[in-house]
């Protein structure tokens, strides 16, 4: 297994609010690039997923707000996957900011693989391959997925 690189990136002006914070919506839309930027590292880049006929649909997200984030400041993304049984996974979030070292927003969101008709599919049976790159991270804790 090779250890990732977190998502990394700086808070664009257009997503803060009148306070000068990133408006709470935005945290889902940052959870969502390092799902992508994610399964690229570790080998699955989405656009092959969805190749295969295989849609990810959120079925559940939440974010709790520990540190407002504010524009032009450089954060990173770390994210696991907590659960994984080849039709749903549950992944974690931890949103750290790179000037302070402290943890700004934590989340989670829980999703399926359907069809294209948005009929469950098992992964292990019908895409091993997919399956395997998945199996391969579940489980595993922050620190033992990435390097900094």
């Amino acid at each position: 297994m090779n250890k990732l690189r977190p998502y990394e990136r700086k808070v664009f002006y257009y997503e803060t609010d009148k306070m000068g914070i990133v408006h709470h919506s935005n945290y889902i839309r940052i959870f969502e690039e390092a799902r992508v930027h994610y399964l690229s590292e570790a080998g699955l880049p989405f656009p092959k997923i969805e190749e295969t006929g295989i849609l990810m649909p959120v079925l559940s997200v939440e974010a709790v707000y520990k540190r407002p984030l504010r524009f032009d400041e450089t954060f990173a993304v770390y994210l696991k996957i907590d659960k994984f049984n080849g039709t749903s996974l549950h992944v974690s979030y931890r949103i750290i900011s790179r000037e302070t070292g402290l943890v700004c927003t934590e989340g989670s969101s829980s999703h399926c693989f359907t069809d294209t008709e948005l009929k469950i599919v098992r992964t292990k049976n019908r895409y091993p391959e997919i399956y395997e790159i998945f199996a391969r991270y579940a489980g595993l804790d922050f620190d033992e997925i990435f390097t900094d």
